[in-house]
């Protein structure tokens, strides 16, 4: 009995045990599922590393352009370097003849290539210098036949190479700054008549093509700025004595048939007598703006005059000027006004000095959407007006009115602008008059195109004789880098 028991026992032991075996093969399994997770995290960490040494390599790269960075900049980090190349070109609609040669005007007249180069270096917050210059080569006369033009016109519009502004600026005190070097000194509120603004001459060797903006020619000046509050007073001495660029004979603008009498022009230098002084106080308020003016300087336009052995020469007159500017703003609406005094015209036909009055007044309306419409009208009046200077080479007017017309339009998210410009010479356009049709499209932040057509009409004015047939297309491209 004992026996039975002891093999049902020994059964049931092995079951038991048999259940163990099970949850050990269980077990044993486990661990190789187990396992296979461990490989695949051992093949996750394998990944991982590779990856590292996949992005060390990306760091290495990165730490050699940084290099290559920092071995191709040339400048200091206190140097920058910016300027453009452009090409322009101009048409003569009309086929004549520049008056007294043989230079006939047709078809292309200009196509120049021209480099501008500005090198800013700033010091410290308080110092900063500018060196800018430009060179131009015009291929028209090569290709137009370089003997079709007169020895005047090629010295003056074939090349150029010369020296633009180039200054020393810095802050002495907290209020008072100091600009030493060649500069432009900008007077007055007009976009487009000059009254007050009297310091730079003006580039007019193909008159009417481009914004007074772009035609002032700087010069060399000592300029201290004084700052008080909303008030600048600006005290100049003009060292270096320059005049207009005008056209020259051959050219279709030039007014006479034989050459103009060898312009007399200065020394420049410290020479007491041959510098120039100007005083300007500007003030900027709440809505509007004041400036007074004050200069003595040469005129940019000359006069015939014959000296002690009888040769005819061109010469500049000195003159004292005291004028004002004054800007108001209103909604929509732009006012301004300046009027200057001038003492010490001079004439040939009168051995006395001259005294004028140049006033104008001008609006401005920006209500339209993208659009700015402008007019401007002076008129310059000869207080002691002398009837023998009415007479050649004067030609001089006791009142001589100008009057501008200006309409700008954007579009394409003002990359595109056109402009409408009209200018006239007299009150009914006696004295000469142009107009100018221009479109600007901005191709790129750094490729601009600039094209259009001037009209010109002959007038009384000597600059504005036999004009009429002078019109042109004209076409530019720029590229700033």
């Amino acid at each position: 009995m004992s026996g039975g028991v002891y093999a049902q026992d020994k059964g049931g032991l092995e079951e038991i045990l048999s259940g163990f075996e099970d949850e050990k093969k269980a077990d044993e399994d486990l661990q190789e599922v187990l396992e296979g997770f461990d490989g695949e995290a051992q093949s996750e960490k394998k990944k991982e590393v590779m990856e590292e040494e996949v992005l060390e390599g990306f760091d290495e790269d990165a730490d050699a352009a940084e290099v290559l960075v920092s071995e191709q900049k040339y400048l200091p980090d206190f140097v920058s370097l910016d300027g453009y190349f452009k090409l322009g070109s101009s048409y003569n609609i009309y086929h004549h003849r520049a008056e007294g040669t043989d230079t006939e005007w047709y078809g292309l007249s200009r196509l120049r290539t021209k480099i501008m180069l500005e090198l800013d270096a700033r010091f410290s917050e308080s110092w900063q210098a500018r060196v800018a210059g430009h060179g131009f080569y015009d291929f028209a006369y090569e290709i137009q036949g370089r003997d079709e033009f007169t020895q005047e016109v090629l010295d003056e519009n074939e090349n150029e190479l010369e020296f633009g502004e180039v200054w020393l600026l810095g802050r002495i005190t907290d209020r008072l700054d100091l600009k030493a070097g060649r500069q432009i000194v900008v007077w007055g509120k007009s976009d487009n008549i000059r009254i007050t603004d009297v310091l730079n001459p003006l580039d007019l060797r193909e008159p009417g093509l481009t914004d007074l903006e772009n035609l002032r020619l700087p010069v060399t000046m000592t300029k201290l700025d004084y700052f008080h509050r909303g008030l600048n007073l600006s005290g100049m001495v003009i060292h270096e004595v320059r005049y207009n660029k005008d056209p020259e004979f051959g050219s279709d603008f030039f007014p006479a048939a034989q050459p103009l009498p060898t312009s007399e022009t200065p020394d420049t230098g410290l020479d007491l007598d041959n510098t120039q002084f100007a005083l300007a106080l500007h003030g900027i308020f709440h809505g509007w703006d004041a400036s007074l003016y004050g200069a003595y300087f040469f005129d940019d336009t000359p006069h015939l005059d014959v000296d002690s052995s009888g040769d005819q020469k061109l010469k500049h007159a000195r003159l004292k000027m005291a004028g004002g500017a004054f800007n108001i703003a209103t909604g929509n609406w732009l006012f301004k006004t300046e009027a200057a005094y001038l003492d010490g015209i001079q004439f040939f036909n009168s051995g006395k000095d001259f005294n004028r009055i140049d006033a104008l007044v001008g609006v401005e309306y920006s209500g339209f959407t993208d659009t700015t419409l402008s007019f401007e009208i002076a008129d310059r009046h000869i207080l002691n007006f002398d009837r023998q200077i009415e007479a050649a080479p004067d030609f001089a007017e006791e009142d001589r009115w100008i009057s501008a017309l200006r309409l700008t339009r954007t579009y394409l998210n003002e990359t595109l602008a056109l402009t409408i410009l009209a200018q006239t010479w007299g009150l009914t356009g006696d004295d000469g008059a142009l107009q100018r049709f221009t479109a600007e499209y901005d191709l790129t932040d750094a490729i601009a195109l600039t094209g259009g057509v001037v009209f010109y009409k002959s007038g009384d004015l000597p600059r504005f004789r036999d004009v009429g047939e002078n019109d042109r297309l004209y076409l530019e491209i720029k590229y700033h880098f």
